[in-house]
């Protein structure tokens, strides 16, 4: 029987095969790539991990805000008229109408009240930027508190400080642009502190204003700054903190089969994917619900810029109220010199006191590997109860910071609690100082103490709150021991080692020269590491189990003891009940 194969398949038995042209889409990719190298790069990017834990979300909600940040902004500028031109307001808000005002004003008003959707974009663009800035700021110190700052990623926390500063910057002139009243306030005050600064100050504001202020320019060239300059250098500095987070690699949490080697998480592509797209409309939904909900920055109320007046209880956004707090406490204090007058009231809080603060902050990783030596690789977080002393640093930081702010509200606050506004000045004058310090003592030893919690529940186990007597009288309480997981959590980490002059040699085995602040290092490791409490041992560890196994065979002896008759009395310290019985 002879089958017809010629309508089931074609044959080549006579004719060469011959490949078939690639299609345009594959034709364009298979150009590119021969060029760019970029189906490697994808195909080993696409599938890299991504460990999973909320905290590392934080970092997500600042990148997404940024995006919502630019659609809004986008809409904006379709509408924004950047000039400082008077007109005369003729726009659907009545109290306003017949006023004269800058073209910049009067355009925010059409777009508040004229435009479809016009006040919803103005009111998330302004959230966005305040929950931009918190977030980076929030991600900042969980990277800091954690020590995901340490080798390789200093320059990740450069570039991350370097963003939450141009953050700052594009909000001040942001909220500058609507030329209101409150804004022209702001602006005023910038004109000021630029003044403060000795010889260049009066330059500054003379070209940066095109003249005595408020001059003409400064509404456009703001505008550029804002939506131009200050957006670009973010988006390059973004760009490449997502490359070096790609590059190398993220950090994770100690646990089970977690090591400095590897990453235990989701891949890229599809699950994190997914997540972080999910989570993109999470933060525009929260976004728009403030944007339509909750009333932001309503210049309606405050009317166009005259600089005759000032809004009462005027305040910045609260990005700049710790600036603003520092202004305010300052004691009034002037001086000459060579017939130049140094307003120190100005210059120290407002232009001394952010550099200094912002430097710190940009320094803290390579101050601290200065003081440790050390240069090692590190891949997995740390508790912040293991490293009390980075914990305290921050911690004061953020006493001083928050007293600052505070400070910024002074006049709010008089009012509200019916206070002395100059008894509140004396008191945060003192504060701003030894509130940092009783901060640091506290976390640090609050962090000791949790330390040594963790030691005794790794060698003993957990409290179970059952007590138990023994035929002789005495009471004990039963503890079990912890799981096998938080055992391994609590045991990767590394004992502290406090550097010593000459405890470093060379490759011949030669201790190191000794360098002018060695000194300083070694009272400063030994600081940072006084009174931690050491990680346990394996043969700590070895004999709390042994112990364990003691105390195992001498309550199966009690209860046997109990069996025969002897009475076993047990109280459970969250209800009270008297478990009581003769077995």
């Amino acid at each position: 029987m002879s089958v017809d194969t010629s309508k089931v398949a074609d044959s080549n038995t006579t004719t060469a095969a011959t490949p078939k042209k690639p299609g345009k889409a594959g034709a364009v990719a298979n150009w590119a790539d021969e060029r760019l190298g970029l189906a490697t790069a994808m195909k080993k990017n696409l599938r890299k991990v991504f460990p999973d834990h909320w905290s590392f979300m934080l970092g997500e909600i600042a990148l997404w805000s940024f995006v919502v940040l630019l659609l809004t902004g986008i809409f904006l500028t379709l509408w924004y008229t950047p000039s400082m031109a008077e007109v005369e307001y003729q726009g659907s808000y009545d109290l306003l109408r017949g006023v004269n005002m800058s073209e910049a004003l009067a355009s925010t008003l059409h777009l508040s009240f004229d435009v479809r959707g016009g006040l919803l974009m103005r009111q998330m663009h302004h959230w966005a930027a305040m929950l931009f800035i918190a977030s980076m700021m929030i991600h900042m110190m969980r990277v800091y508190f954690t020590g995901a700052f340490r080798k390789p990623r200093e320059l990740n926390w450069v570039i991350g400080s370097l963003l939450l500063l141009l953050g700052t910057l594009e909000g001040f002139t942001g909220y500058s642009l609507p030329d209101d009243l409150l804004s022209g306030t702001g602006i005023r005050a910038a004109d000021g502190f630029m003044k403060s600064m000795p010889v260049v100050g009066t330059y500054m504001s003379f070209f940066l204003f095109g003249g005595e202020f408020p001059g003409e320019a400064i509404i456009p060239r703001l505008y550029i700054v804002h939506v131009l300059l200050i957006p670009g250098l973010l988006l390059a500095l973004i760009a490449a903190h997502m490359l070096l987070l790609v590059y190398h690699k993220h950090t994770q949490w100690p646990g089970p089969g977690r090591t400095e080697q590897n990453v235990v998480g989701f891949p890229m592509l599809p699950v994190y994917a997914a997540k972080a797209g999910g989570f993109f409309f999470i933060v525009f939904g929260m976004t728009a619900i403030m944007g339509g909900l909750l009333t932001i920055n309503p210049v309606w109320k405050y009317g166009p810029y005259d600089p005759t007046k000032v809004t009462a209880g005027s305040q910045p956004d609260w990005y700049m109220g710790w600036p603003d707090g520092a202004l305010r406490i300052m004691p009034g204090w002037e001086s000459s010199f060579l017939g130049v007058t140094l307003s120190w009231n100005v210059l120290i809080p407002i232009i001394i006191l952010p550099g200094l603060m912002f430097t710190i902050l940009l320094l803290l990783p390579f101050i601290e590997s200065w003081i440790t030596k050390d240069k090692r690789d590190h891949h997995l977080l740390e508790r912040p109860r293991d490293a009390p002393t980075r914990t305290a640093t921050m911690v004061a930081l953020m006493t001083f910071y928050g007293l600052m702010w505070a400070a910024g509200g002074n006049d709010i606050i008089a009012i509200k609690l019916h206070l002395s506004i100059n008894q509140i000045t004396y008191f945060m004058r003192a504060a701003v100082f030894i509130g940092p310090v009783i901060a640091f003592i506290i976390t640090r030893r609050w962090c000791i103490s949790l330390q040594r919690q963790d030691k005794e529940r790794l060698l003993h186990g957990y409290e179970t709150g059952v007590i138990m007597r023994s035929p002789e009288g005495g009471y004990s309480e039963r503890h079990l021991p912890i799981s096998q997981s938080e055992v391994y959590t609590l045991t990767a980490r590394e004992p502290d080692e406090v550097w010593t002059p000459g405890s470093e040699t060379d490759e011949n085995g030669i201790p190191a020269k000794r360098g002018r602040l060695d000194g300083l290092r070694a009272k400063l490791s030994a600081l940072m590491f006084a009174d931690n409490i050491q990680p346990v041992t394996k043969t700590e560890l070895e004999e709390a189990e042994h112990h364990a196994e003691h105390e195992h065979e001498l309550q199966a002896s009690l209860e046997g003891h109990a069996a025969d008759g002897h009475q076993f009395d047990g109280v459970h310290p969250v209800d009270g009940e008297h478990l009581r019985g003769d077995h």
